[in-house]
């Protein structure tokens, strides 16, 4: 597994090491509005959650690299 750019703790504290990382709470999000329906084209679910998923993973690495520049 490579190692991606997580963006840190979402939610630090005062350890700064626990919680989920950015990339994750950036992949939930998105995946919150894919499941809402805005994104989704049935024609492309063969694979259902799989595909879903990597969508709200591609979607969170987006916006961790616009928040980079």
């Amino acid at each position: 597994m490579d190692k991606r750019e997580d963006g840190g703790p979402a939610f630090p504290t005062a350890d700064y090491r626990t919680g989920m990382s950015l990339r994750d709470w950036f992949a939930g999000q998105a995946l919150a509005g894919i499941l809402a329906g805005a994104f989704i084209d049935s024609s492309r679910l063969t694979d259902g959650a799989n595909f879903i998923t990597q969508n709200a993973y591609q979607y969170a690495d987006a916006m961790l690299a616009a928040r980079g520049r």
